[in-house]
């Protein structure tokens, strides 16, 4: 129900990395763009996420956060290093957890604790091994999936993909990438889980690494080969092919307002949220949409706070 992508700079017009997502939530549910300043905290406290409590670090990061309402984590985002990350449902073979951390709490924590792309990556994959993931999505009703993440900053891109404990991630080299809600790493990626290729030799799903498909064995209901253009997935990679080499902002909002595939969304599940960000070495720029429909909203460039908060 989401997209997410992103443009390296030898794709870009500007040749800046270039981030979007737009975030597509259960029909009247709010969300938010939220600001909170870095925090310095000294006093061994908790961290209350959606449905489970976890140790604060000493130093968080200042964030900008597009979330529900409801919840503590966010659906994207951005820390003051530089690094944004959106995620994505996705459904697959592994059991699902009914308590553990959101895939919306650990995009809030990556960005929180995660000085670089790849810091958050393994902010992610530390806390996923550590705690797991599970609990209900939604505010009205259930709804239980995994989760697919996009990390960059202005050096760096990965595609992060999970199947309840075991992951992958793959550095994104040249181009365009983006995701929705399937998964699609067709091999071992350029990090995993430490265990995945056993796990799946053990249960016959492969012979060893040299034959592993984490999309095709993961997958829930299996892998399709085929992508219609007129997906939502497929329309959005089209998108994002089609402009290589003169990528701009405003064909990222362009994307995110695109009704074909119904890229913004409306009906049962809307467009409730979107973000655009520009990362360069030099700087990076943030803009949001904080309600419903972007193809009728105009993008708001968000600044962080400055002053950072001292916790004893």
């Amino acid at each position: 129900m989401c997209d997410t992508f992103v443009s390296l700079p030898n794709s870009t017009l500007n040749g800046d990395i270039i981030f979007g997502k737009n975030s597509d939530r259960p029909q009247g549910e709010l969300q938010d763009v939220v600001v909170i300043p870095a925090r310095n905290d000294n006093s061994n406290t908790t961290v209350e996420c959606t449905y489970i409590s976890i140790p604060q670090v000493n130093k968080t990061l200042a964030v900008i956060l597009s979330k529900p309402r409801w919840m503590w984590g966010a659906e994207m985002g951005a820390n003051e290093c530089g690094v944004v990350i959106g995620n994505e449902a996705v459904w697959t073979v592994e059991p699902y957890k009914t308590k553990g951390l959101l895939g919306m709490d650990l995009v809030r924590l990556g960005l929180e604790r995660g000085k670089t792309a790849l810091d958050a990556l393994h902010v992610i994959t530390s806390l996923l091994n550590k705690y797991g993931q599970g609990g209900n999505c939604a505010e009205n009703f259930a709804m239980n999936y995994h989760n697919s993440f996009i990390l960059a900053d202005a050096q760096d891109a990965w595609v992060l993909e999970t199947a309840g404990e075991y992951w992958v991630a793959e550095r994104v080299q040249q181009g365009t990438r983006s995701i929705s809600n399937n998964l699609s790493i067709r091999n071992s990626g350029d990090l995993r889980h430490p265990e995945i290729i056993n796990y799946a030799v053990n249960r016959g799903w492969c012979a060893g690494e040299e034959d592993f498909d984490f999309a095709s064995i993961f997958s829930e209901g299996g892998y399709s080969e085929s992508l219609s253009i007129d997906s939502r997935e497929g329309t959005v990679r089209h998108l994002c092919q089609v402009n290589q080499g003169k990528f701009s902002i405003e064909t990222a909002q362009s994307i995110l307002r695109e009704h074909k595939g119904n890229i913004c969304m409306h009906g049962a599940f809307e467009s409730a949220g979107s973000q655009v960000s520009s990362l360069s070495p030099d700087g990076c720029k943030h803009w949001f949409i904080e309600q419903p429909f972007p193809c009728q909203q105009t993008y708001q460039q968000k600044h962080f706070l400055v002053d950072s908060v001292s916790v004893h």
